[in-house]
């Protein structure tokens, strides 16, 4: 009787002991992830805080000033409602059209034509271009004197001269959106979107083909709804990088001409790394992240309104 007690005692004590072998092995694996998010993402994040309160420069003592950053901000800086205006200009044309041509790319791929494996290379590449080369490459193309694209618009419209693009303060940013548009369409976003229309189950289109239904109201009442998570994942995903661009504007541009393309990222850059206010940075990026922070939760809040996860009960 003892024996049998103790045979099932023993094989939970070594149940237990494989268990937090388990643990042990799985926190080893998790342990260069920590210490590279504790060093790259929490420590610099704890670090622009607390310089937000400061004056801090190069060669200035770390001084505590309160809100006097957050106050110049909003006050006394000129160019903050400058960057602030052009980010939010940026991201309300280039978002809905990276997305919408992502999709529409990704409908196109999903056809199952012949070739379709080498058109989506070809779609991509560009998203593989390293970005300031894309620039460069662009920059070329979208010259106003002897750029090929101006040279194709006097072709079709007998326009002299063309648009000046990144030369000029009202063409600079519909230039750096064909320019980011050129290698978005194509990206992250239109696989996204591939794998998501590739999980609809294809019994409900051969449901509305039965019931005579068009291809705007399959698209509308079954590809929509269904690959709504996707969509809604792609627009988090597309806003906090459209509010976050920089590489475009400040190889292309440095945010002219006239401030033309002066995003808010430039903005903190150049007052870091230009003007040595590293303090006034810090409080600009951390306005930034409250931003985000309070944007991405309002999407999350309206998502219940729009967006249809299967198997769930409304």
């Amino acid at each position: 009787m003892a024996q049998a007690v103790a045979r099932p005692a023993a094989a939970s004590r070594r149940r237990s002991g494989l268990a937090r072998q388990e643990a042990t092995f799985g926190y080893l694996f998790l342990l260069p992830w920590l210490i590279g998010l504790t060093v790259f993402v929490i420590g610099p994040m704890i670090g622009a805080f607390v310089l937000s309160f400061t004056p801090y420069s190069l060669g200035r003592p770390l001084t505590f000033n309160g809100g006097a950053n957050f106050v110049r901000a909003f006050t006394a800086d000129p160019q903050f409602y400058n960057a602030v205006g052009r980010t939010l200009n940026w991201a309300v044309i280039y978002v809905p059209l990276s997305i919408v041509g992502a999709l529409l790319t990704a409908m196109l791929l999903n056809q199952g034509l012949k070739g379709t494996n080498i058109f989506r290379t070809i779609f991509f590449m560009p998203h593989l271009v390293p970005i300031v080369a894309s620039v460069y490459i662009w920059t070329y193309l979208l010259n106003p004197k002897y750029g090929l694209v101006n040279e194709i618009l006097f072709r079709i419209t007998h326009v002299d001269p063309g648009p000046g693009w990144f030369a000029s303060k009202d063409w600079a940013l519909p230039g750096l959106i064909i320019l980011g548009l050129w290698a978005a369409i194509g990206g992250n976003q239109m696989l996204i979107f591939l794998a998501g229309l590739q999980g609809v189950p294809k019994d409900l289109y051969e449901v509305a083909d039965l019931d005579g239904a068009n291809g705007w109201q399959k698209f509308r009442n079954i590809t929509l709804p269904m690959i709504s998570p996707t969509v809604f994942f792609n627009l988090v995903l597309g806003i906090i990088a459209a509010l976050q661009t920089f590489s475009n504007a400040f190889v292309a541009t440095n945010g002219g001409p006239a401030y033309a393309t002066w995003f808010y990222s430039l903005h903190i850059y150049a007052s870091a790394f230009q003007f040595g206010e590293y303090g006034y940075a810090a409080a600009l990026a951390v306005i930034f992240f409250l931003v985000l922070v309070v944007l991405t939760t309002i999407q999350f809040q309206l998502q219940k309104r729009w967006v249809y996860y299967g198997g769930e009960v409304k």
